[in-house]
């Protein structure tokens, strides 16, 4: 039977969930230890697994992307799934037509 895999530290795991921007109990930082000590010990047994002639796979599917042609469809009006500028710029919270300005999710900045 395989070693019980060691919790990940408090640590790592509050770095990850500030990251994650999760605010997490004393709790639930305990739970996600474990559970992410358990991750990383199945990782490190499959890096034990000799994969030597073994082609890489990039898609479980036999499938591709299907690139269509980078074409403008019919106006926005009635009807129309299409958002006319005019339209989007009063749904907007702030804008300078004919741009949107959303908040920074990268960073400090908030967002998401």
């Amino acid at each position: 039977m395989p070693d019980q895999p060691k919790p990940l530290p408090i640590e790592d795991v509050r770095k990850v969930a500030s990251l994650s921007r999760l605010a997490l109990s004393d709790q639930q930082q305990a739970k996600y230890a474990a559970q992410l000590g358990g991750v990383l010990g199945y990782i490190e047994r499959l890096n034990e697994l000799n994969l030597d002639g073994v082609a890489p796979l990039t898609n479980p599917m036999d499938a591709s992307n299907r690139l269509g042609e980078d074409t403008p469809s019919a106006p926005a009006g009635p009807g129309s799934t299409r958002v006319s500028v005019e339209d989007l710029m009063k749904m907007a919270p702030a804008s300078l037509p004919p741009y949107v300005r959303v908040p920074k999710v990268l960073g400090d900045g908030g967002g998401a």
